[in-house]
């Protein structure tokens, strides 16, 4: 498989945690996406390697703070839904931390499955903890 270099990347945000453990320090959050060439599963194993190479454990509990929480969110027009990985993700429409980020990069993006834009999905969403900009470049 070969990835190509970033051909789009987010400002970072500084959110709130939201659902974790009492005292959950604030997230950085960013959105890059890249030309992939292979199965997305694949891929999502390979996030999973460096996720656990950066000293994120996988034994956690739900909902509480992690070293790094690393997502595929969609992979180009793809519906996938098999027990590891579900795309687009079923919960990106929900969440401002991941609407606000990828509306920097992919604004009129209409993901498989939905009927509005990403733009318009952040209009819509009820703001879930407060996300600020942090920084505009990597």
């Amino acid at each position: 498989p070969t990835v190509k270099p970033p051909i789009l990347s987010s400002a970072v945000y500084e959110t709130e945690p939201v659902g974790c453990e009492p005292g959950a320090g604030k997230f950085l959050n960013a959105v890059v996406e890249f030309e992939y060439d292979d199965d997305p599963a694949h891929l999502l194993e390979k996030l999973i390697q460096i996720e656990e190479a950066l000293g994120r454990k996988r034994d956690h509990r739900q909902n509480v703070s992690r070293t790094i929480d690393i997502d595929l969110l969609y992979c180009g027009n793809q519906r996938i839904n098999i027990e590891r990985l579900q795309l687009p993700h079923p919960r990106l429409h929900l969440r401002t931390f991941v609407l606000r980020p990828l509306a920097d990069i992919r604004p009129n993006l209409i993901l498989a499955g939905q009927k509005k834009t990403i733009r318009e999905l952040l209009s819509e969403v009820e703001q879930t903890g407060e996300v600020s900009l942090f920084a505009n470049h990597w």
